[in-house]
């Protein structure tokens, strides 16, 4: 639908409030893709007639790089995610060609070029595409969030914290000189908003990469003070790698840290894809938990989690043994029992864990898998009332283990 033509008293007054109602976003935490849709579709009722944006920001994620928003007139919108390390060099070298990289790179602030004129003093390998689609005219900026030197070049592989923006037309002449000057002013509103939902999605990526998925919903929501916790039933997961000083001893940083990170994030799939929660690393070593009382058979779901850690684990192995990678097992104990769930530490430096006589147990019974020569060992606690839909828990007699009160049965996973 064409743009609405109204004079520059009505543009004006109707950009202000777009102004506004952006800002509201941006404090209600809307949604990128929700407020950028019902943006663009304000700005043509403002009378600048735009076909496409494309939004761009970095992202805080310990994988993803930055983020995209392509809004378009006459289609469905698009989003893509750039990984900060496997992106091809197709897709690097496209990035090299655009005009965004050029933005970047330009001691600029903004670049615009008429893209039905026979002569360009610009033209990119996207230009063609968006004049085939009846463009007119192009229009993009960069905001840095944290320099006031818009116009500073900038390595765009560094991903600084700011956003980039492209607007293009299909209205006749391209956009005038007021329109643009209209899109100027929403530059500062549009960059407001994108940081404040951004600091968002920051928040809850960093805390959940770093303290879990469930720590860090309960850490935004407020549960942050020193000694506040509760009391929760879970089956504890505790993990280590097998062998690991030995390794530590004779592979090079690099490798023991390659090592590590392969192992890990199969052990963290696994947790994750049957409902469990990784707490935290420590050392060669991972805590997770399945609360009882919010995953359906979760005593169930951490045993399965244990079988498939086993065949990913050969997976794995044959997989780096034919790439000559160093390999190792695994040893993993089950525990259930109520846990202290909460905030843990001094007053500048907080853990969010789980503590308890249960967890203490779960490490003694880790500990058992020497001396009874298997990678799993699993407490009567979790394999008893499970033992019905797993036949294949076989019980390895009953333990004295240090510390621990009561006589514990073992068992393993056949």
């Amino acid at each position: 639908m064409a743009a609405p033509t109204l004079d520059k008293f009505e543009m004006t007054a109707a950009l202000s409030d777009l102004t506004g109602w952006l800002i509201q976003q941006g404090l209600e935490n809307t949604p990128i893709n929700a407020w950028l849709e019902t943006m663009c579709h304000r700005i043509n009722e403002a009378g600048i007639p735009i076909s496409r944006v494309n939004l761009s920001t970095r992202a805080h994620h310990p994988e993803i790089g930055a983020v995209a928003f392509r809004w378009h007139r006459d289609q469905e919108s698009e989003q893509f995610e750039y990984s900060r390390t496997s992106n091809t060099d197709d897709v690097v070298e496209e990035y090299r060609r655009s005009p965004l990289y050029h933005l970047m790179t330009s001691p600029v602030s903004e670049i615009r070029q008429r893209l039905d004129v026979p002569d360009p003093e610009l033209d990119f390998p996207i230009f063609e595409e968006l004049r085939e689609q009846g463009a007119t005219d192009y229009y993009a900026a960069k905001r840095f969030f944290l320099h006031k030197n818009q116009k500073r070049p900038s390595d765009p592989f560094a991903l600084e914290e700011g956003m980039t923006i492209s607007m293009t037309t299909d209205a006749p002449g391209g956009f005038t000189e007021a329109q643009l000057d209209g899109l100027r002013a929403l530059l500062a509103p549009i960059s407001l908003t994108l940081k404040s939902g951004a600091n968002r999605k920051m928040a809850e990526d960093i805390t959940a990469a770093y303290l879990g998925a469930d720590a860090s919903r309960r850490v935004l929501s407020g549960d942050i003070m020193r000694g506040s916790s509760e009391t929760i039933s879970a089956v504890i997961w505790y993990f280590d790698l097998r062998g690991f000083t030995s390794l530590s001893e004779t592979l090079g940083a690099e490798a023991i840290i390659g090592l590590l990170n392969d192992y890990f994030a199969l052990a963290v799939e696994v947790v994750e894809r049957y409902g469990g929660n990784v707490l935290k690393f420590m050392g060669d070593g991972m805590l997770a938990i399945f609360d009882l009382t919010d995953i359906p058979e979760a005593r169930l779901k951490a045993v399965e989690a244990a079988c498939a850690l086993r065949e990913a684990f050969a997976e794995i192995n044959a997989a780096r043994e034919k790439e000559g990678l160093p390999t190792t097992g695994f040893t993993l104990g089950l525990h259930a029992g109520d846990v202290l769930y909460g905030n843990i530490g001094g007053k500048t430096r907080l853990d969010f864990t789980v503590i308890g006589p249960a967890v203490n147990t779960t490490a003694r019974i880790l500990g058992m898998s020497g001396p009874v020569g298997q990678d799993i060992v699993i407490s009567s606690k979790v394999a008893l009332p499970v033992k019905d839909q797993r036949p294949d828990l076989v019980s390895l007699g009953q333990y004295r283990l240090r510390g621990v009160t009561e006589r514990q049965e073992l068992f393993t996973v056949d």
